[in-house]
């Protein structure tokens, strides 16, 4: 919500996920603009590639871990591949060997699509890797909500 509460409302968080609903159909709308100009091998490769580093073997280590916990290295392994700042220096090198190109969108594709579609944001190594509610946020969650509703159920005093 801010720099100071570091965390999102239900309709806040609904409406991030819909900022990055646009962004999805602006890229997938400019993809399919320009279809038949699209390397299919080198978009393949670059929405595949995120989910094969980045999140395939983080899962795979969970659903093998006993209590769900696993090596850091998986989150560290999963924010570098989704996040847009590896992406503009990865393809900004490849833009500067070999030219730009339209298969690049598979990229905001595939990040817009996690973040808009399954509201999957960068892993925070203070919840476990697949998504699991925490209690305590529960709480507090429903804490926050009930003192917002109290607080403007009650007449203000002039």
């Amino acid at each position: 919500m801010d720099h100071v509460n570091r965390f999102e409302s239900r309709v806040t968080f609904r409406l991030l996920r819909w900022e990055y609903g646009v962004a999805l159909l602006v890229s997938a709308a400019l993809f399919l603009r320009h279809l038949s100009e699209v390397r299919w091998w080198v978009a393949v490769l670059l929405f595949v590639y995120i989910d094969l580093i980045g999140y395939v073997p983080g899962a795979i280590a969970f659903r093998r871990a006993a209590n769900g916990r696993i090596s850091k290295v998986y989150y560290v392994l999963y924010n570098t591949m989704h996040s847009f700042v590896t992406h503009a220096v990865v393809l900004g090198v490849w833009a500067a060997v070999a030219g730009l190109e339209w298969a690049f969108l598979a990229v905001p594709i595939h990040l817009c699509g996690d973040r808009a579609l399954f509201g999957n944001f960068l892993k925070s190594f203070r919840v476990r890797f697949e998504p699991v509610a925490v209690p305590a946020f529960v709480e507090f969650e429903k804490r926050v909500v009930a003192q917002h509703s109290a607080e403007h159920s009650t007449p203000e005093r002039v």
